[in-house]
C-alpha cells in the first residue's frame, strides 16, 4: 500500500513471534508493524530479523514497517541495512528518534522514515526532524515520553502534556507536508469503549489514525476513523452544490465555504479510495 495514503490503524507485532506474522496481517489492519525493539528480548533481536527475511521472502506480496532499535543500540545498523535490503519493508519506524542526524543514517535504506518520538529531545528537535526529506510521517510513544518526562502516563495531567505533543506534531506536519501523524497506543486492550473514546479524540483533533497493540483494536480504530455514510452523503451534496455556486453559500441552513469544501473532498476521496 501506499504509506502516505489514508492509514488509519498500525498493528504492531513482535518480530520474536513468527507464528504472529500472518494473523496481524489478517486482522485487517492497515499496516501491521514488526518491531525489532522493545516487544524483543535482546538474545533474540537478531532471530528477529531472520524470521521477518523469511515470511517476506515466503510471503513476496506482503508490504511491513519495520520498528527498528534506536540509535546507539548495538542492533541499529544492522536493522537498517535489512530494511534496506527488503523490498517488503515500507517504511522504516525509528525508535527513540531525537535528532535530525540519526534520520540521516536511517534514510541510508531508502525507504520512508516514520520518527516516534519518545524523549524530551524528540520534542526539542521536532522542527529539525520533520524536515528531512526521507520523513514521511509522525507518531509518538506515550509511555517512554511521560518516563523521560517524569510523568504518571496514565494520569489526567499527563494527557494535558501529551494533547501538546500532539498539537506539535499536527503542526509540523502541516508545515511540512507530511501525512496526518499516528496517535499512540492505548495500552488497555480490556476496554473497546475507553478506545473509542480515545480514537474519537485522535480523529477529531485531526489524526489520521493510530498504532494498536492487538488485533481486537482494530475494528473499532477503523470504525472511528472511517467517515460514516451520512458524512460521506453530506460531502456529496456539498460538492455538488459547490459546482453551482459562486464563493460560500448556504446548505442546510449552514454556511459552506472554501475549507468546508476541502474538507467534503476529503471525506470523498477517503470513500473512493
Amino acid at each position: 500500500m501506499q504509506l502516505d495514503s489514508i492509514l488509519r490503524s498500525a498493528l504492531f507485532v513482535p518480530g520474536s513471534r513468527p507464528e504472529r506474522f500472518s494473523k496481524a496481517i489478517a486482522s485487517g489492519a492497515d499496516i501491521v508493524i514488526v518491531d525489532f525493539e522493545d516487544a524483543v528480548e535482546e538474545e533474540l533481536k537478531a532471530q528477529a530479523r531472520d524470521h521477518l527475511a523469511t515470511y517476506l521472502t515466503e510471503n513476496p506480496g506482503t508490504s511491513v514497517v519495520v520498528r527498528i532499535n534506536a540509535s546507539g543500540h548495538r542492533m541499529h545498523r544492522d536493522d537498517i541495512d535489512f530494511c534496506a535490503s527488503h523490498r517488503g519493508v515500507a517504511a522504516v519506524l525509528l525508535a527513540k528518534a531525537e535528532t535530525l542526524e540519526q534520520i540521516h543514517v536511517v534514510a541510508k535504506s531508502e525507504k520512508p522514515v516514520w520518527p516516534l518520538i519518545e524523549s524530551a529531545l524528540g520534542l526539542a528537535n521536532l522542527k529539525a526532524i520533520s524536515a528531512a526529506p526521507a520523513v514521511q510521517r509522525l507518531t509518538f510513544g506515550a509511555l517512554d515520553l511521560a518516563f523521560d518526562l517524569g510523568l504518571r502516563a496514565a494520569s489526567g495531567a499527563a494527557y494535558r502534556i501529551f494533547d501538546q505533543v500532539r498539537y506539535q506534531l499536527l503542526v509540523n506536519s502541516a508545515v511540512h507536508h507530511l501525512a496526518k501523524p499516528l496517535d499512540t497506543v492505548f495500552p488497555n486492550i480490556g476496554d473497546p469503549a475507553a478506545l473509542r473514546s480515545f480514537a474519537q479524540d485522535a480523529r477529531d483533533l485531526g489524526f489520521a489514525g493510530m498504532l494498536a497493540i492487538h488485533p481486537s483494536q482494530v475494528a473499532v480504530i477503523h470504525e472511528v476513523f472511517t467517515p460514516s455514510q451520512g458524512e460521506i452523503d453530506w460531502a456529496r451534496r456539498v460538492i455538488d452544490a459547490a459546482q453551482n455556486a459562486p464563493g460560500a453559500f448556504r446548505l442546510d441552513a449552514k454556511m459552506i465555504d472554501a475549507p468546508v469544501i476541502a474538507e467534503a473532498r476529503r471525506i470523498v476521496a477517503f470513500y473512493s479510495s
